[in-house]
This record gives C-alpha cells, sequence and structure tokens, in this order.
C-alpha cells in the first residue's frame, strides 16, 4: 500500500512524543483563546483586553497588542489574525506581521469564537443565536445566519461551517457560500470547542465528559469517546485530536482514526490552575493554563 498524503501535514517535519511536563511561556491576564499563523502562536488574553503574539520556535514574546473587550477566540486568514471580542460585539483584524489593528468590526452580541473558510471570516454569536459572515478582504458583513441555541465555538472544513450549540447540545452545518443550513444535528451535553481532521468533525461535550466524533459529509455520529473532566477545546495535528480537560488538569490525546486513547497528560500542574484551550503548531501543542489569580501562560508540549 502506498503512502497516504494528508493536506494537514504540509507543515509537518517531525513528529514527537508528548512531553508531558512540556516549558511554559507568560501571557497576559485571563488567557482564553489561541491560534497559529504559520510562525507564532497567538493568545487572546481576555482579562487584559490584549492579545499576546509568540515565536513558536522558542516561545519569545514578540508583541502584546490591544483589541476590544473581552477577547476570546481568534482566526488567522494567511495575513491576519480576528479576535471575537465577546463584550463589544465586535472582531478586531490585526495584521499578522506587525499586529498593526486593521479594523474592528461590528457583528452580533457577544461574538465568542471565528473561522476562516478560505475567503471569509465566520463569527459565532453566542448571544444573539447567530453567526455572522464577513469578508475578510474588507470586514463588510454579508450576512448573519440563525443557528442553534448560544452557539460558542465553530470551526470551516473548507466547504460548511460547523457550529457548537452549548445550550441545545446540537452542532449546526451552514453551506460557506450562502450560510444555507443543511442540517443540525445532536451531540453531547453542552458541546464547546470543535476540530475538523479532513472528513469528520470532532466535538468537546462539556458536561458529559466525552467528544464526539460525526462524519462531515452527513453529520452522522460515528463515535463517542471517553476524556477527561470537563472537556472545553479540542485540536487536530494531522492524525491525532487532543482535548483540553479543565476540571482534570489534562489533555487526552485520541487517534483520529477510531477514537482510541493514546494517552492523558497532566499539564495545569500547579495548584489553582486550569487548562482552557488548545492549539497546534505543525509540529507542537500548546495549552493554554489559566491561574485563580488572573495570571496566563501558555506550555508547550
Amino acid at each position: 500500500m502506498g503512502l497516504r498524503f494528508n493536506p494537514l501535514q504540509v507543515a509537518l517535519l517531525r513528529w514527537y512524543e508528548a512531553n508531558e511536563s512540556g516549558v511554559a511561556f507568560p501571557v497576559g491576564d485571563g488567557p482564553e483563546g489561541i491560534a497559529f499563523d504559520g510562525a507564532h502562536m497567538w493568545v487572546a488574553n481576555r482579562g487584559g483586553n490584549t492579545v499576546t503574539k509568540l515565536r513558536s520556535s522558542d516561545g519569545f514574546v514578540l508583541g502584546t497588542f490591544p483589541v476590544g473587550v473581552d477577547p476570546r477566540g481568534m482566526a488567522f486568514d494567511g495575513a491576519h489574525i480576528w479576535v471575537a471580542n465577546s463584550s463589544a460585539n465586535t472582531v478586531s483584524k490585526l495584521r499578522a506581521s506587525d499586529g498593526v489593528e486593521l479594523g474592528p468590526f461590528p457583528v452580533g452580541d457577544g461574538p465568542w469564537d471565528a473561522a476562516f473558510d478560505g475567503a471569509h471570516i465566520w463569527v459565532a454569536n453566542s448571544s444573539a443565536n447567530t453567526v455572522s459572515k464577513l469578508r475578510a478582504s474588507d470586514g463588510v458583513e454579508l450576512g448573519p445566519f440563525p443557528v442553534g441555541d448560544q452557539p460558542r465555538y465553530i470551526v470551516s472544513d473548507g466547504a460548511h461551517i460547523w457550529v457548537a450549540n452549548r445550550r441545545d447540545n446540537t452542532v449546526t452545518k451552514l453551506r460557506v457560500s450562502d450560510g444555507v443550513e443543511l442540517g443540525t444535528f445532536p451531540v453531547g451535553t453542552q458541546p464547546q470547542g470543535v476540530a475538523f481532521d479532513g472528513a469528520h468533525i470532532w466535538v468537546a461535550n462539556r458536561r458529559d465528559n466525552t467528544v464526539t466524533r460525526l462524519r462531515a459529509t452527513d453529520g452522522l455520529v460515528l463515535g463517542t469517546f471517553p476524556v477527561g473532566d470537563l472537556p472545553l477545546d479540542i485540536v487536530f495535528d494531522g492524525d491525532n485530536v487532543w482535548v483540553v480537560n479543565k476540571n482534570g488538569r489534562t489533555v487526552t490525546k485520541l487517534r483520529a482514526s477510531d477514537g482510541a486513547e493514546l494517552g492523558t497528560f497532566p499539564v495545569g500542574i500547579a495548584p489553582n490552575t486550569e487548562p482552557w484551550a488548545v492549539g497546534f503548531d505543525g509540529a507542537n501543542i500548546w495549552v493554554i493554563i489559566n491561574d485563580s489569580s488572573g495570571s496566563g501562560t501558555v506550555r508547550k508540549l
């Protein structure tokens, strides 16, 4: 059998075993969202209304930049970082090269997360039960579209947008071209983070301590797999999905092909710390760690 090519692994030069301790780098207060731009990790600091840019090779902080109030989820469009400001009802567009803000743009109430489809930025408006579609080139809104109850996290599969609706325990699938709803599918209780593995949608179910795997073509549930206590966020690394378990203070690694657990690793090791979100830089997993004092770090595994 020939080697299987996975385009999601193009940036991957070498796989490394998970380092259970990792190296931690300080960021701002109350970090909550994370994104990778090809060379840097960006962290949204909800408590400081800023984002921090770190060099992914060594975690060196290259800058901290102001955004709107209560920044949470982020997306990268190839040249810019987009930040959902949940209490300002805006998204900030920052030039990734230097962090210069190119404009805040209004969206719906309570924007929580953002995704890029190749041409547009989609924003989940948690308090409006809608998603906003903005043209990435200039931020013009091309339409809000209704979804489920309290949409929080959002991901693109290239042709569709998938939205996790926290209060009605579903995910909604929208067609990217026109926002038409193609289905709403039941998952676990209080779905949060979502990820796309090239063929499937993975959903972290906060209150069930599980993740659900759906076939992207039709939303059919192909499995529900146990993880740690209070899973919040999830990311795909090319072969596996990694899940942040807030109360468990761990990350769980599942094989994407069948959901088999490959390991659970402690991350929120110090007292009063909790892992919150997870990102992938092509070689390493990055985990946001919140401290009860409000300060935060990111841990590189």
